[in-house]
């Protein structure tokens, strides 16, 4: 359960689903990207998580991984299931070079080696099927550039010929009437054979074009040249269009042929390219990851968080490009310290903390590498909740101290020993006495409910509540009195304030 509706805005994952999007290879990915979601099911979340750190070290370790021709065929898939549709030229190519990725990659996992490697990555492509037919196939008639071959049918052999020495008669025949038209004068010695509506022709002067018997098909938009098609070819000209509408009706039938050839494994084809998706997805993952420097850490079917030197992947990536370093966050929430109260100067960094722990946990449990070092412990929640920002609105007409009042209400009726809750300024919103007594009163509640958290305050009475109640622990965001500034490194243990050493 994630509330509220609008989690992902209030940390930011839409930038991280973006990212992600961004190293797709295809619209395949993309989509996968899309739809993925958050998931409290550890057995879920530990197979993905191992799928993308598989790909990572694929990525490091691995000379060539066979990465080109992601296509997304599966709009024609789907529409060429009615009879008599066809599959044009351009996607046939496509379903090509994509069914050559496909085997391509089940035949890189399919070496012994990788399966001890890339498990996960392994049984993924384990029964994935693959169309040496198919492939054979669509190599008669398709050659390396995607165009149909002379040789696909004997019918079109014999079509392409007939082209063939038409056309060169015709050229044969308007070089001939073009030297005798030059060396009469009425039209220029640079001029060359050239193609209007389909059908070759001979540029002329206006004031000449009498003088050349024929049918005039164009003139130049500035009027200094008409294109006349000599009598002596149109004959000719007309048997090229015929032949050209025989080869356009025979390359038809064999695209239909082809995809009559293809239509009973279109089910199973899907399912091939469900795999590429996969891998389209979780190739664009480990690129992110190697992007901002993200692992696997280790990760437990339990409540808890135990990082060392966690980072916030936007802001990692934004002070990247100042040529500045983010301050990286320890932070440990286990069985004897499930609620954090992080006090401290305002600026000081209490905001990026809470927003840090909600977004590398929902990054996590959708399946994304997360920026930790390698001794980190991880594990898994049933329910986030987040109440951070001001969510008055026109349409509820609540106020900034009713909306907070109103996450408050859903948080206690769901939280439990499997929830973390995500709470900025505790209390605020209200006169300092009434909202610190509402504050502790629901702070005790959510303690008794064995829930886990990240609370930011600047109230006394609750960080006396963290030093006197157990599951309940002090944090501080350190200020350097003497450079008179925030230094945005969280201290568990003490509480903090406006000018916290």
């Amino acid at each position: 359960m994630i509330y509220p509706e609008n989690f992902e805005q209030k940390i930011e994952f839409y930038k991280i689903r973006q990212l992600v999007s961004d190293y797709c290879l295809s619209p395949l990915g993309k989509e996968k990207t899309e739809q993925m979601h958050f998931s409290a099911s550890f057995s879920e979340v530990a197979a993905t998580l191992s799928q993308a750190d598989e790909f990572v070290r694929i990525l490091r370790e691995e000379e060539s991984f066979p990465a080109d021709h992601f296509y997304d065929v599966r709009p024609t898939l789907r529409r060429i299931r009615l009879e008599g549709s066809w599959m044009d030229t351009e996607t046939m190519f496509q379903l090509k070079r994509s069914l050559q990725s496909i085997h391509a990659i089940v035949a890189f996992f399919n070496r012994p080696e990788k399966d001890m490697q890339y498990p996960h990555l392994t049984a993924l492509a384990e029964n994935v099927v693959v169309y040496p037919e198919i492939l054979k196939k669509a190599d008669t008639i398709l050659n390396d550039f995607g165009e149909i071959k002379d040789n696909a049918s004997p019918q079109l052999a014999q079509i392409r010929r007939d082209l063939t020495t038409t056309m060169n008669g015709i050229s044969k025949s308007l070089n001939a009437i073009l030297r005798k038209a030059q060396s009469e004068g009425f039209v220029d010695k640079d001029v060359a054979p050239t193609m209007r509506d389909g059908r070759l022709v001979i540029p002329v002067n206006p004031s000449y074009k009498r003088k050349l018997k024929g049918i005039v098909h164009d003139e130049s938009a500035s009027g200094k040249t008409v294109f006349i098609e000599p009598s002596e070819v149109v004959e000719a000209n007309n048997r090229i269009r015929e032949l050209e509408n025989d080869e356009r009706r025979e390359i038809i039938r064999i695209l239909t042929a082809f995809t009559d050839y293809i239509r009973p494994y279109l089910p199973a084809l899907l399912e091939s390219y469900e795999f590429l998706a996969q891998i389209d997805f979780i190739r664009a993952k480990a690129k992110f990851a190697l992007l901002i420097d993200a692992i696997k850490p280790v990760f437990e079917d339990t409540q808890q968080i135990d990082w060392v030197q966690a980072v916030h992947p936007l802001l990692f990536l934004a002070l990247k490009k100042q040529n500045r370093k983010v301050v990286p966050l320890d932070i440990t929430l286990q069985d004897e310290q499930r609620i954090l109260i992080i006090s401290g100067p305002n600026a000081g960094g209490k905001s990026v903390c809470l927003k840090t722990v909600g977004l590398l946990q929902y990054m996590l449990q959708c399946g994304l590498l997360i920026p930790l070092r390698e001794n980190s412990k991880v594990g898994i929640f049933e329910k986030i909740f987040i109440d951070i920002g001001d969510e008055q609105s026109i349409e509820n007409d609540l106020s900034t101290y009713s909306s907070h009042l109103t996450n408050m209400k859903m948080f206690v009726k769901n939280c439990d020993g499997r929830s973390l809750l995500l709470i900025d300024e505790f209390g605020s919103g209200t006169e300092p006495q009434i909202g610190a007594a509402i504050a502790e009163a629901l702070l005790d509640r959510f303690n008794q409910r064995q829930a886990f958290g990240v609370i930011t305050t600047h109230y006394q009475n609750l960080k006396h509540y963290a030093n006197e109640h157990e599951g309940v622990v002090n944090g501080a965001m350190l200020y350097d009195r003497h450079q008179m500034q925030p230094l945005f490194k969280l201290s568990i243990g003490n509480p903090g304030s406006s000018f916290a050493v």
